[in-house]
């Protein structure tokens, strides 16, 4: 008995969510369509791309070292300003002191044997004008000085070799600026066998940075050399700083199939808040127009249920064709991004005016377009004219809440079982 009351109290409550559903949707309920409009006004339309990327100092430097040894000295540290040609570092120049003294010795015992040749030629000369030796001496001590002259340059330039190289044991800088990073510490030894090891990194000046954004392969055919930008970083999330796209490099980045290139972006950083390695957050100013009609983009993005379901569309059934074309093709340049200006014939756009309380279509030429706004052409709208944006009620919001509420029953023909 008590399965047999349950099942009854279950058919009873389908069969009232059921009426109810049923009630609403015959239109007999109190389901009021209510539209929602918005004005026609004048303002500015900016498109923009976004993308991330670092700061970077304009010029910075690797210093490093030509010559191995150990670090006796330094005389520099993070965050240092130094002027070009001031002392950063000293390795220890005992062993390179030795070549030099050895080079040097090697020298004089090169000149020591191109003397001695020498006088052997200039006695072998005179035996020979005497005709007391014969002319293969003569030609053997000629040969033995050039030899020796030869073993004297290769002395010299040897020691040229191990002054250079004691030189090099005192670390300069080669430009003003910042010390960005010091890579050695006292008593570290320095091996510079293959390349030369970076032992500091030098910015140039802080006062003028970079942003190197990668923009992607989409968006870059939009951006050109003197835009403006605008960007924000972590540091500072509150405040907006600008710069100009001075540089599109030719060189594509691939990530994962994605194709991007690298955007050089100049900023000026008087206040030095902006910090080399910091990740800004782009937006790069493509397009603009100022003080155009304008209207919100739900406006030209909404279509009336009667509209959708009329054989006409109550423009004709092309015209409620062009509409949607229009919409998807809208919603696809957002999609994408930027939008630019296009010509009126493939840019035909309609908007809704209520007239009388009912929907009415008014046609229109859409301009640039960003992700709130369309700039309007060619049309009979004015400043201040209401267009609809959107709607709420009606028998289609009956039947889509009945379709998105569980407890409801679906009817015949309302979807799958």
């Amino acid at each position: 008995m008590k399965r047999i009351g349950k099942k009854w109290v279950i058919l009873v409550l389908v069969v009232a969510i059921g009426g109810g559903a049923l009630y609403l949707w015959s239109g007999n309920g109190d389901n009021k369509i209510t539209y929602r409009t918005e004005k026609v006004d004048r303002g500015d339309i900016t498109v923009s791309i976004s993308a991330t990327g670092n700061l970077y100092a304009v010029t910075t430097v690797q210093v490093g070292s030509q010559v191995s040894g150990t670090i006796a000295k330094l005389y520099t540290d993070f965050n240092s300003v130094v002027k070009e040609g001031d002392l950063l570092a000293q390795l220890d120049p005992t062993f390179l002191q030795a070549t030099v003294n050895e080079q040097r010795a090697n020298v004089d015992r090169a000149q020591a044997q191109v003397n001695d040749a020498q006088r052997t030629l200039n006695r072998a000369q005179q035996l020979f004008d005497k005709s007391l030796v014969a002319q293969s001496e003569l030609d053997a001590a000629t040969t033995a000085l050039e030899t020796t002259q030869a073993g004297l340059k290769q002395a010299r330039a040897s020691l040229d070799r191990a002054e250079v190289n004691l030189k090099y044991a005192t670390i300069r800088t080669p430009i003003s600026g910042v010390v960005i990073s010091r890579n050695i510490d006292v008593g570290q030894t320095v091996a510079a066998s293959f390349q030369a090891p970076t032992l500091f990194t030098i910015a140039n000046d802080l006062r003028k940075m970079q942003v190197q954004a990668s923009v992607d392969e989409a968006d870059i055919g939009n951006v050109k050399v003197g835009q403006k930008v605008t960007f924000r970083v972590d540091a500072y999330p509150d405040e907006m700083f600008e710069g100009i796209v001075s540089q599109i490099r030719l060189s594509p980045e691939v990530n994962q199939n994605v194709v991007t290139y690298n955007v050089v972006i100049d900023v000026n950083n008087p206040d030095q808040k902006l910090m080399p390695g910091m990740t800004a957050t782009v937006s790069i100013e493509v397009a603009d127009r100022d003080n155009v009609l304008r209207v919100p983009i739900q406006a030209v993005r909404f279509t009336p249920p009667e509209a959708k379901t009329s054989p006409r569309g109550g423009m004709g059934g092309a015209s409620s064709d062009q509409g949607r074309s229009g919409q998807e093709t809208t919603a696809k340049r957002d999609n994408a991004g930027a939008v630019g200006k296009m010509s009126p014939n493939s840019n035909q756009g309609r908007v809704w005016i209520l007239v009388n309380g009912k929907p009415k279509p008014v046609r229109l030429v859409r301009g640039l377009q960003n992700t709130r706004y369309v700039e309007v052409m060619d049309t009979e709208l004015k400043e201040g004219d209401d267009v609809v944006v959107g709607m709420s009620g009606g028998v289609e919001a009956s039947a889509s809440e009945a379709a998105q509420n569980p407890l409801m029953p679906r009817m015949g023909g309302m979807g799958r079982r």
